[in-house]
Parts: structure tokens; sequence; C-alpha cells
């Protein structure tokens, strides 16, 4: 079955969409992008990706082509013809694309902003068998740059960390900047020790994940402590369970750092009954 996508204000088939070579998303990494969930057919914390997605761009100077509840009946729309039940929708908004390639960005008057939109259907995206597996992640050196709280399509490092960790015959890596743990490729980096959980704060260094602000608020509603600060790869290790969290994967255990096993080797308890919550209230109050 062919995609309905969306771009600059159309909606069709994903064969006949095209964007410009001097798009500067593709020339220059000059754009930012979100992913919203979609569970029975319904978006996952919009209006958490939504306040996200208004920040990038105030941050880059970077004008929005469509407002919050423009953008809100697309991500509808796209689900509606693509008959999503389970799966994801990725939005991305660049500085658009100028007569040429320049370092300078162009005025953005005469230059549009460019959005494109698409699905992807996830069947047991609520359910798969690496929640109750868990996965393996690796440590490695955090080379980005310093804003990671903006969240651009400047993937190319994340995307050789996965890489690095499918090598080792892992899942993930989590990224170490000055001894302590930054984030994951694609996700926020926790562990529980007794019944607390250690978290790195939000600041410039990390993305602030909308699912890590729903999991920290769910975790202390069912009276676990939550303690925002930077930790050690070797701390995690020692720590009763591990997890990370993320639009797609919601809350995944992990089962083993650098070839250190935690929980017995599969999904422990609180972060297994973590995701059970964030999927419950989130399909509670899905749009």
């Amino acid at each position: 079955m062919t995609r309905t996508v969306y771009v600059n204000g159309a909606y069709l088939p994903e064969t006949e969409a095209t964007v410009s070579i001097f798009d500067r998303g593709f020339l220059m990494a000059d754009g930012v992008y979100e992913v919203t969930s979609v569970l029975d057919g319904k978006l996952i914390d919009f209006a958490g990706h939504a306040t996200r997605l208004e920040r990038s761009l105030s941050e880059l100077d970077m004008a929005s082509p469509v407002t919050m509840e423009e953008l809100l009946e697309i991500h509808r729309e796209l689900v509606r013809l693509n008959g999503i039940d389970e799966g994801a929708v990725y939005l991305q908004i660049t500085r658009g694309a100028p007569a040429d390639r320049d370092f300078v960005f162009p005025d953005p008057a005469a230059t549009p902003s460019t959005i494109v939109l698409f699905t992807q259907s996830k069947p047991g995206l609520s359910a798969p068998a690496a929640a109750q597996k868990g996965i393996k992640v690796i440590s490695i050196d955090d080379i980005r740059w310093g804003r990671r709280d903006i969240k651009t399509v400047q993937l190319l490092y994340p995307s050789m960390g996965k890489m690095m960790a499918k090598k080792a015959g892992c899942d993930d890596a989590w990224m170490v900047e000055d001894g302590f743990v930054t984030e994951g490729t694609s996700n926020n980096a926790y562990f529980i020790k007794g019944n607390k959980i250690v978290t790195r704060a939000l600041s410039n260094d990390i993305l602030h994940g909308i699912t890590r602000a729903a999991v920290l608020r769910f975790a202390q509603e069912a009276q676990m402590e939550v303690e925002e600060r930077n930790f050690t790869i070797e701390e995690a290790q020692a720590a009763d369970e591990a997890f990370v969290t993320s639009a797609t994967t919601f809350v995944m255990p992990v089962v083993e750092i650098d070839g250190v096993a935690l929980s017995g080797g599969k999904g422990g308890p609180k972060a297994l009954r973590l995701r059970e919550i964030y999927i419950d209230e989130s399909r509670k109050a899905a749009v």
C-alpha cells in the first residue's frame, strides 16, 4: 500500500512527494522534527510535542508554516488516510529552499519553511517482545554539538552510535560526556536503586523528552522518588534496574550496560510497571 504523505500543504502519494535539492534541511541539516506515537488510532502526547516543536523553532529563529491547531488536523488526517492503528507520525520543518546554497539564512519573507509529514505503521507498538526481554546498551563518547535540547535533524552521530552498538551485539548506546551519562542515541536514560529513579537533569545537554516528563510525573504519583542529577555508567551498572524512554519505545527496560547484567538479565518489575502505567494513562489522554 502506498502511503499518503503531506508536503507543503498537499496530501499526495509518497511516490509523488518531492523536496528541492536546495532545501536547507538536505544541505545544512537546518531543520527540526518531532515524532508522535499513535495508539488505537489516536495521538499520544501531541500537546507536548507541539510545545517542544514551537520551542525548537524559536531557538533557531525558524518560522512555522502552520499553526499548532492546523498541525493537529494534519496529523489526524494522515492517521485516517493511512489507517494507522499503532504507529507514529513523523514531522519535519526546515528553513526552506532558497534559490541557491548559502551559509547565510535566507529571508523568511522570500523563502517559506518546508514542512513534511508521513506516517509509519508499527503493529504491536504497545506490546513488543523487546519490552519483556529488555535491551542491551554500550557506552560511547558524546561528541555532539552543545544544543541537544533543540530537536534538530542533525542525527548522524546518534546513527553512528546505534551502529556501534549493533557491531558490539547490543541494541543501543548511552552517550557519556565528562564522565557522566547524557542520554541514549534516541532516548533519555535512567536507573532505579531501591525506590529511587535517577536521571540527568534538564539542560542544553539533553533533549527535554516528552515521554520523560510524563513518566517522571507518573512515577512520583506512584510514590517513587525521582532524583535528577548527573550519574556515571558505573552507578547505573550497580543499580537494581535501568530503562530508557522515548516517544516510540515508551518505557524500555535496559538489562545490560557495557556487559554488566541488571535485574537478572530481563526487564525489571518497576520499569515494566512504569511502562504499563504510561501506556494506560496515555491512551486515556490520547487525541
